[in-house]
């Protein structure tokens, strides 16, 4: 059997048998969290302003990336 010539159903098959083992293996404990009526909930609230980045530079020349 020549194997390079049946790689993608042997791909494949390993993908289906990766995805299979992925959910026969997942926890199946679940947490379940009860809040009071009258305790407060906490919610996490992300930061509006986005830092940004801005990288400046100039180009190098022929001589220079030759030099380099």
């Amino acid at each position: 059997m020549n194997i390079a010539k049946h790689m993608e159903v042997i791909f494949v098959a390993a993908a289906v048998i990766a995805g299979a083992t992925t959910f026969a293996t997942a926890a199946d404990e679940r947490v379940d969290v009860i809040l009071a009526a009258d305790s407060p909930a906490l919610v996490a609230k992300a930061d509006v302003a986005m830092p940004t980045v801005t990288v400046t530079a100039k180009r190098l020349t022929a001589a220079e990336k030759a030099a380099l």
